[in-house]
């Protein structure tokens, strides 16, 4: 059985356009990655744990943020390694600069013995969506897609309660 991730997609209107939230994995393996290797900040679903319960505690892990307001359920998508991905669309606006992550720890340099701590995300950005589709891991754009076309609707009419 494959695991499972949730997820939140934060997105806001600037200058009449929906932007993302994207998030870049922290580590030395993605210090020097850009295109394709943001994300949706999301993270393993727990036994028992209610996914879109995963989605908000991995924003609040990852980001320092408290995601409340009207969740948008997008169809779950499968990435190249097996993971589903569970995801929603929730209404968000925060300085981005201000995050907080929690951290890892690993052994670097390599085979050196030492170990070394690395936030799990160590920069978040909102992209309006083409720039999003270039820089999200690509088995993700669908979510973005799905997002777009369901809020699209609502333009306007978004409110930003993520704090």
């Amino acid at each position: 059985m494959s695991k499972s991730s949730a997820g939140l997609l934060v997105f806001r209107q600037r200058d009449a356009e929906l932007e993302f939230l994207l998030v870049h994995p922290g580590g030395p393996f993605w210090k020097n990655k850009a295109a394709g290797a943001w994300s949706i900040p999301k993270g393993l679903i727990e036994q028992d744990e209610e996914p879109l319960a995963a989605a908000k505690r991995e924003l609040k892990e990852e980001l320092g943020l408290e995601a409340c307001g009207t969740f948008v359920e997008l169809t779950p998508i499968k990435q190249k390694s097996g993971k589903v991905v569970r995801a929603w669309a929730v209404a968000g606006d925060f300085e981005v600069g201000q995050i907080k992550s929690n951290t890892f720890t690993m052994e670097w340099p390599p085979r050196s013995g030492r170990t070394a701590s690395f936030p799990e995300v160590d920069q978040a950005s909102y992209f309006r969506v083409p720039e999003a589709k270039t820089m999200i891991n690509p088995a993700q754009i669908p979510l973005l897609e799905e997002a777009a076309q369901k809020l699209s609707a609502e333009q306007g009419n978004w409110t930003n309660p993520v704090r």
